[in-house]
């Protein structure tokens, strides 16, 4: 999160979801440096019975849409194997994809159409 810099005028989000492989406390500390809420369920061996972090559900049920728009992109071949080793190369990658599924959502493919 360091590296990232927010755009300007938008600023950092309200708040950020993860899976438990995301709950750790230095995870949750540099959001809480931020003002970022987290939505990360925390994994068995965190739970303490006294005092249980409270989960935003509602939130969280949100996450399933990246994860989603993220599966998409990794149906292709060359995305999902990453065989590019430079940074540049693989963003420039996933330009296609993503301009293919929003063609997609905006004229679907007629089945009449022979052409």
């Amino acid at each position: 999160m360091e590296k990232v810099r927010p755009p300007r005028r938008i600023g950092w989000p309200l708040k950020a979801a993860g899976d438990k492989g995301r709950s750790y406390p230095g995870v949750r500390r540099r959001l809480r440096r931020r003002r970022i809420g987290a939505v990360i369920p925390q994994r068995n061996d965190q739970i303490k019975h006294d005092g249980r972090l409270r989960l935003d559900k509602r939130t969280y049920r949100k996450r399933a849409r990246v994860e989603n728009s993220v599966g998409r992109l990794k149906e292709n071949r060359r995305i999902g194997t990453r065989y590019d080793k430079l940074a540049v190369n693989f963003q420039a990658f996933l330009g296609p994809p993503i301009i293919r599924r929003y063609l997609r959502l905006l004229a679907p493919h007629d089945p009449s159409d022979t052409t």
